[in-house]
């Protein structure tokens, strides 16, 4: 009994991939269209966003003048390090930045332009800025680059907060990524196309093979008429 099972799941599934293997120029079509679909969306409606990014080096006079470091050093160059993020990001920071470069902006809406990363046990920060066009991304990142420097070293008493990597004008969009969208769009296209398929082949209950009268009946079939219009 667990044998005539075994054999029946293994024809409805060879059946299932026989059904796809016909829907093949479908399924391809639905990849493609999605594709298509995905790349014209993405290229017409939404808005290109450019990144640029630079750079600073922050000496604390008081940590590079110590030989011997200690846990509560560490604790507190940790400290200093969101001391940064925060003073970069501060409303005092993109006042004066919208102020002199006479933005229509809010600080709010700056700040979520500007980016800050601070890679661990170092005292380098990278400062970048999204924008609509690489120029803005460019100057905007330079601008918060030189009020933040002054603003560091006014808070923190740095001994001094050098420009390591100047912000350079962005060659291409950081996004949208048109061609992960088109691939995206494709796998999701061929995806949807494939279920579709599955679907309404396994809902199909209709007698179309020997096999389907032999599981509705639950006879043995003895013979098969063949349709002489075919011969």
């Amino acid at each position: 009994m667990n044998q005539d099972n075994t054999k029946s799941d293994e024809i409805d599934v060879l059946a299932l991939l026989h059904k796809l293997w016909t829907k093949k120029l479908l399924i391809l079509f639905t990849a493609f269209y999605f594709a298509a679909f995905s790349f014209l969306g993405t290229y017409f409606f939404i808005q290109p966003t450019y990144t640029s990014t630079t750079r600073i080096y922050v000496v604390n006079q008081a940590t590079d003048n110590n030989n011997n470091l200690f846990a509560q050093d560490l604790q507190a160059a940790t400290y200093l390090a969101n001391d940064y993020k925060e003073i970069i990001t501060s409303n005092d920071v993109l006042s004066e930045v919208i102020k002199d470069e006479k933005l229509n902006l809010s600080e709010a809406e700056l700040s979520k332009m500007v980016s800050v990363n601070i890679p661990t046990d170092t005292r380098l920060i990278s400062i970048s800025v999204n924008a609509k066009t690489g120029q803005d991304a460019q100057t905007l990142a330079n601008k918060v680059r030189e009020v933040a420097s002054k603003k560091i070293k006014k808070v923190t008493k740095a001994e001094d907060v050098t420009t390591l990597e100047e912000a350079k004008l962005p060659e291409s969009p950081s996004s949208p990524n048109i061609k992960l969208n088109v691939l995206l769009g494709a796998v999701l296209g061929g995806f949807l196309a494939v279920v579709g398929v599955l679907v309404r082949e396994i809902l199909d209950d209709r007698v179309r093979r020997p096999e389907d009268v032999e599981d509705a009946l639950g006879m043995t079939l003895l013979g098969i008429v063949p349709d002489t219009d075919k011969i």
